[in-house]
């Protein structure tokens, strides 16, 4: 069962390291529940539609703007976003690839 880690308040607000750091926590405590057959995706909702990203990599940069890299309809994405507009849903998705060995996201 999935168990959402405990939440810092920020030493540095104005900081996107702190937001990346907490976003890789959430993923990373999440991914202990998966088993072998299953990797992280997000479903974004800010787009008109749910649009499920699978994740390989989550990026810092000033001034406050977090990177999640990744796989959309097995293509490569890259979306970009302001800390005040995160705001998505951490998903488990069945390996694209049976064969592959399953993702993790840097941990």
């Amino acid at each position: 069962m999935y168990n959402p880690p405990q939440f810092e308040t920020p030493r540095n607000i104005n900081d996107p390291d702190e937001y990346r750091n907490a976003i890789l926590r959430a993923i990373s405590n999440f991914e202990k529940t998966l088993d072998a057959n299953h990797e992280v995706a997000l479903n974004l909702a800010s787009f008109g539609q749910t649009i499920t990203l699978e994740v390989t990599e989550v990026r810092s940069e000033w001034p406050l703007m977090i990177h999640f890299i990744g796989n959309l309809n097995g293509k490569s994405a890259h979306l970009i976003q302001h800390v005040s507009q995160l705001s998505f849903l951490i998903i488990s998705i069945d390996k694209p690839d049976p064969q592959k060995e399953t993702r993790r996201i840097g941990f």
